[in-house]
């Protein structure tokens, strides 16, 4: 790291040791961008109220980071999800009475904390970020959201230091809000949340999505609101040291000659709403009625949290011939362990509104996996990454017979030949140091003033594929 680097300042609410998809993108720019010239520090909350934690992750942030913490004043996440509404009712008058407590605390909450509980942590995160900012020069300030509650603190940051700003958006604010967990908006919360939104983006210089589409909907609001930010997108992608030293989590550690006979499907990450595994379950019971002598073959593994409905969805395959294995959150290397270990990887997205635009950031870690994909997913951005790399098999989440033939397929690909090779295919442009190079570039012209230069190359990127 030269000692003439330019300093950028990350405001991000997530940062290790939390655990979870969400920090990985803002730990992996902090990894690599002192190569390309800009050396970061971190903004992040002391003790966020978040469900995971992942001390693996802790090794990419580079000795000498500069990390500074601001206390936040949010209560506990379990506190958090229960006025969400992710418990059941009990039955009788203390159900009834605590389900209406629980109501009564979400409206407040929700209506009070706009627009994200992480609002509590904005004022110490706004103090001490000016702090940092007084003691070191800095030449740019990135926020990172959700929850974008870190976009307030990193506008009132920009504005009180006139350092240029850009907003990351990893997933888009109205999508959120409309699928998030623990959400429940109302029309003053939409209300509220939109002048917010389109505040911070007439505070920011670049807007910077994770897809294309995404970004294309992103400007098209920064118009709306008066921006005269750029917009672009940088894709997430993987970090090929993450797939040299995972250990396989001990529930998927069977015996060879058990593990020989299992066509193992495995799924990682959560299972929530916008990553339903209903349209597989339906699948794979059609499965069972079309080809029973194929079912025994396929092991479904689950690796990471799901909400109480979609373990519901799962329990309807109890007592069939397929097996189950449902892990909890495991640490970053063992979920990369668990897709190496697998004979094909199952990637889940709901066809609603606007999911079109997502592109789930473990995408591009099954592609380094090297393992066939079975997407289930609406056509959109996802569908245009995938559908040139080889072995991969794209179904939308209504087409529960062709679900269960690519499952029929994959089975008898399997009984006949075993476990399935890997693939190959340059993939290297999909790598986290070549996304921090992209972010530099565009640090870079933000500080000269110029428009990005690599949005070219990022248009060309979707013409390509891993098939080399």
């Amino acid at each position: 790291m030269s000692q003439h680097n330019k300093r950028v300042l990350f405001v991000s609410y997530l940062f290790p040791p939390t655990g979870g998809v969400g920090v990985q993108r803002v730990t992996k720019f902090v990894k690599h961008l002192a190569e390309f010239g800009w050396t970061p520090s971190v903004l992040t909350a002391a003790n966020p109220s978040v469900p995971l934690k992942d001390d693996s992750l802790c090794r990419d942030v580079p000795a000498g980071t500069i990390v500074r913490t601001a206390r936040t004043r949010e209560p506990g996440y379990r506190w958090k999800q229960s006025v969400g509404g992710g418990g059941a009712s009990s039955p009788g008058p203390v159900g009834t009475l605590r389900d209406g407590l629980r109501n009564a605390a979400r409206s407040v909450a929700n209506t009070l904390l706009q627009p994200d509980p992480q609002i509590l942590w904005r004022s110490a995160a706004i103090r001490t970020g000016l702090e940092l900012l007084r003691e070191t020069p800095h030449q740019a300030i990135i926020a990172t959201g959700p929850p974008f509650s870190t976009f307030l603190v990193g506008a009132a940051l920009s504005r009180q230091t006139r350092l240029p700003l850009v907003l990351d958006y990893r997933d888009e604010w109205s999508i959120s809000n409309r699928y998030w967990e623990n959400k429940r908006q109302g029309w003053l919360s939409n209300q509220v949340q939109s002048r917010m939104q389109r505040s911070v983006l007439r505070a920011a210089d670049v807007v910077m999505a994770t897809t294309p589409s995404s970004a294309t909907a992103l400007a098209e609001l920064a118009a709306d609101s008066g921006s005269f930010a750029r917009t672009t997108w940088i894709y997430n992608g993987f970090d090929p040291d993450d797939f040299r030293a995972g250990t396989l989590p001990p529930e998927l550690t069977t015996d060879p000659v058990e593990r020989s006979r299992c066509f193992r499907l495995t799924c990682v990450g959560t299972l929530w709403n916008l990553n339903p595994i209903g349209p597989v379950v339906r699948a794979v019971r059609r499965l069972i009625q079309t080809a029973p002598q194929l079912a025994p073959l396929l092991q479904l593994v689950f690796v990471g949290r799901r909400t109480p409905e979609q373990e519901a969805e799962l329990d309807l395959l109890n007592g069939t011939p397929v097996t189950i294995r449902r892990l909890p959150f495991v640490a970053h290397d063992q979920a990369v362990a668990a897709m190496l270990d697998a004979d094909a990887l199952l990637l889940l997205n709901a066809d609603v509104p606007h999911a079109e635009r997502i592109i789930n950031a473990k995408a591009f870690e099954y592609v380094a996996a090297r393992r066939p994909v079975l997407v289930v997913a609406p056509r959109g951005d996802l569908w245009n990454l995938l559908e040139d790399v080889p072995e991969s098999v794209l179904r939308r989440p209504a087409d529960t017979a062709g679900i269960a033939d690519a499952l029929t397929r994959m089975l008898q690909q399997f009984s006949t030949s075993g476990r399935t090779p890997s693939l190959t295919g340059d993939i290297s442009m999909y790598e986290r140091r070549e996304q921090a190079g992209e972010l530099a570039v565009l640090l870079d012209d933000l500080e000269r003033d110029e428009p990005p230069t690599m949005k070219s190359a990022l248009e060309a990127r979707l013409t390509q594929t891993v098939a080399g």
